[in-house]
């Protein structure tokens, strides 16, 4: 019995990748976009070639249950999410931490929990931060006219943006352009704690 519900669970799932496929296409993407991974760099991470990464993302193939399982486990996702169709989705989404994918900083001493939706993430982005005493994070510029909002609610960070620095605290927001290089750094005594929005392509300021 155990064998047969295997057999016909791993029948659905490849019927919803063909079903899927348009979507897949989309949905891998995105995942992509949001850890900021190159087409080549995520081959070598989930030991797909990066020519069927390149048509699965142009809907040009339907790859194979083995396929799309190491493409979600590079992607730190459950396949079921890979799978799912934007319209089916139902109106209340739960993500469970496991489902949450965690950036570092290069110095290992801050966390970004991507907790925004990730159908939004080449437009609008938002983490949950968490930040070491004397935590980095060197970020390279992103697109003209984007906005970076980081609102505080523990400890004390300090902004650097292209020599312009400011300071917030536990209750406090600062908003500033990140489409030039900017740093972000936890300055107070203890742990610090912030959200951060990404708001990308917001408006052209000159």
């Amino acid at each position: 019995m155990g064998v047969e519900r295997g057999r016909e669970r791993t029948k659905d799932l490849v019927t919803g990748a063909q079903v899927l496929s348009g979507q897949l296409g989309k949905t891998i993407q995105r995942l992509r976009k949001a850890y900021n991974l190159s087409l080549s760099e995520l081959a070598e991470q989930s030991g797909v070639a990066k020519s069927i990464i390149s048509q699965i993302e142009r809907n040009e193939t339907n790859p194979t249950l083995a396929t799309i399982w190491r493409l979600s486990q590079a992607l730190d996702v459950s396949i079921e999410r890979v799978l799912a169709t934007g319209d089916e989705e139902p109106f209340i989404e739960k993500s469970s931490r496991a489902d949450t994918p965690i950036l570092v900083s290069d110095d290992g001493r801050m966390r970004l929990a991507i907790i925004g939706w990730i159908k939004t993430v080449e437009w609008l982005q938002w983490y949950d931060l968490s930040a070491d005493p004397g935590g980095v994070l060197d970020s390279d510029a992103h697109q003209r006219g984007s906005v970076e909002c980081l609102s505080v609610t523990e400890g004390e960070f300090e902004v650097d943006v292209a020599g312009a620095v400011q300071r917030a605290r536990a209750g406090e927001t600062l908003r500033y352009r990140c489409d030039r290089p900017h740093t972000v750094r936890c300055i107070s005594e203890g742990a610090g704690r912030a959200f951060m929005v990404v708001i990308m392509k917001a408006a052209v300021m000159e």
